[in-house]
């Protein structure tokens, strides 16, 4: 009777498990050596925009799934840096997002729910970068840039995405909550300084630059700096950036490095 009243208990459980409102279609788990590109006939079902390409930067991998909830938050997390994750009106989301090599985590969080995704990627031409700037926020309603000031004086952001010498923005993200994200390999020594611009609104006309458009009075953007990620020596720092007005330019970090 014991024995039977423990399966009672469990099954319940096991069930909804076996029901979770999450897929993740990619990347795939187990070792990948290739991983997933970012290929012309992938499905794009970003809320409400597909991300614009606009660099030279390859490798991509595309984080594809499904969210059958009505929770008003989701979160992707990917090795460890959170991020707002919106979908479609059918559940459906894609992201860019460019990995190294080595191990991988990759988790959708809505409510008490989520779904997690762990694999190897052993392409050798993927290296790990030594410094990513992730920009994230928490209006898909909402239009932010990513600018970054490198050591040598280049400008990065959506207009100049590539770095001379390598790396830049990739990618621009232009379809709500980013993330927009900066990706070096072989950094220039010396001092960064990275901003965040409240450029503007998206609704169904297309962007505009209307404060009473707006959805919420102060937009939260999520700020991540990651030195050697995904190495022994890796570091990370994260910044909350309220956003009260379009136009709204604010200095998130100066650093040595």
């Amino acid at each position: 009777m014991k024995h039977y009243a423990l399966i009672c208990l469990l099954f319940p459980l096991i069930a909804a498990a076996e029901e979770s409102p999450i897929t993740l279609n990619s990347p795939r788990g187990g070792w990948n050596y290739f991983g997933l590109v970012n290929e012309d006939n992938a499905p794009q079902t970003n809320y409400p925009n597909p991300p614009i390409y606009r660099g030279r930067q390859g490798g991509r991998t595309m984080i594809q799934g499904k969210v059958n909830d009505k929770q008003p938050v989701r979160t992707l997390i990917v090795n460890g840096n959170p991020m707002r994750l919106y979908a479609d009106k059918a559940g459906n989301f894609t992201r860019g997002y460019t990995l190294g090599s080595g191990s991988q985590n990759i988790e959708v969080r809505s409510g008490n729910n989520s779904k997690r995704v762990q694999y190897y990627e052993a392409n050798p031409s993927r290296l790990s970068p030594q410094l990513r700037i992730i920009c994230s926020w928490d209006a898909p309603d909402t239009e932010i840039d990513l600018h970054v000031i490198t050591p040598d004086g280049q400008h990065v952001t959506w207009s100049n995405p590539i770095l001379n010498g390598g790396g830049g923005l990739d990618v621009d993200s232009v379809d709500g909550p980013g993330p927009e994200m900066f990706t070096v390999y072989g950094t220039p020594h010396g001092a960064y300084h990275v901003y965040v611009n409240y450029w503007g609104n998206f609704s169904s006309s297309g962007y505009n630059f209307n404060e009473s458009e707006r959805q919420q009075p102060i937009i939260t953007a999520q700020v991540t700096l990651i030195f050697y990620e995904n190495t022994p020596k890796e570091k990370r720092q994260n910044f909350v950036v309220p956003l009260r007005r379009i136009g709204d330019l604010n200095l998130v970090k100066s650093f040595m490095f």
